[in-house]
């Protein structure tokens, strides 16, 4: 299983890892946050030091809550971030998460940007946008439950092959729109099935969300250790990609994942 980016391809038969790298100043872990041109280029040198793949920019909060941010000043950020991002790593493999057409196009016309990661769900504007660019798209569910997921996901990838759009990554969703608790969980424990469904690249995002920390009653500062649980139970269930804040305890993961995958006797682990 891989993935065509641009001139390049991504080998997803090992699950990859993507390091967050939020140019905002409000996203719900405060450690994630890189404001000034020291802390971003810091940040991306950091996820690719460590064993990321792909560097996954983000310049609108997506926290329950957060502070809406005009077109102009996502725009803003962005291009903020990238600049010094690709002054810092110009081969890294850069995802811009973002749900506008606008700032989708500026990003990989301007600066190259490789896939969007858009986590609204879909829809034709930036469907029809993606598909022009001609980048890898990741789609995310916002559905509550594993019935609902798989029902959108056949119907907006109906969409996205009629636009000619093949490099589809999907995402379950973790934390949008979902019962913090029993529907996260309930997801991740069905999430072979969309792998066995769809045969498409899959994309984890639990780091450090409340699924984690509002389960063991503490906060995003201190849910590493759940989160990497949870990361190796998701690598089980079938995911290609993991999105995190912390790069270094995911790639360790990974390799962890591996050795196990390796040596296990046929048929007992894979995808």
């Amino acid at each position: 299983m891989q993935i065509s980016v641009h001139n390049k391809v991504i080998d997803l038969s090992a699950p990859k890892v993507m390091g967050i790298l939020n140019v905002t100043p409000d996203s719900f872990y405060s450690g994630s946050r890189k404001q000034t041109e020291t802390e971003i280029a810091n940040r991306a040198n950091e996820v690719i030091r460590e064993g990321g793949s792909i560097i996954d920019v983000g310049a609108f909060s997506t926290r329950p809550g957060a502070a809406e941010v005009s077109e102009e000043e996502e725009l803003r950020r962005m291009r903020y971030g990238l600049e010094i991002v690709r002054h810092e790593q110009p081969d890294a493999i850069v995802s811009v998460d973002t749900f506008r057409p606008s700032v989708a196009r500026m990003a990989v016309e301007e600066y190259g940007a490789d896939i969007i990661n858009d986590v609204s769900g879909g829809g034709d504007d930036i469907f029809q946008e993606v598909a022009r660019l001609k980048v890898p798209y990741i789609l995310m569910s916002r559905q509550p439950d594993l019935a609902s997921t798989v029902s959108v996901f056949l119907s907006k990838l109906k969409v996205l092959r009629s636009l000619g759009l093949n490099d589809i990554i999907l995402d379950p969703g973790y934390g949008f729109d979902k019962d913090v608790i029993n529907g996260n969980y309930a997801l991740l424990a069905a999430q072979q099935q969309l792998k066995d469904t769809f045969r498409l690249p899959l994309l984890t995002g639990i780091s450090r969300k409340r699924m984690v920390w509002q389960l063991l009653e503490s906060s995003p500062e201190d849910s590493l250790n759940g989160t990497t649980a949870l990361n190796i139970l998701a690598l089980e269930r079938g995911t290609d990609i993991l999105r995190v804040h912390d790069v270094m305890a995911a790639t360790e993961t990974i390799k962890v994942y591996m050795a196990l995958r390796e040596n296990a006797p046929s048929g007992a682990i894979g995808k």
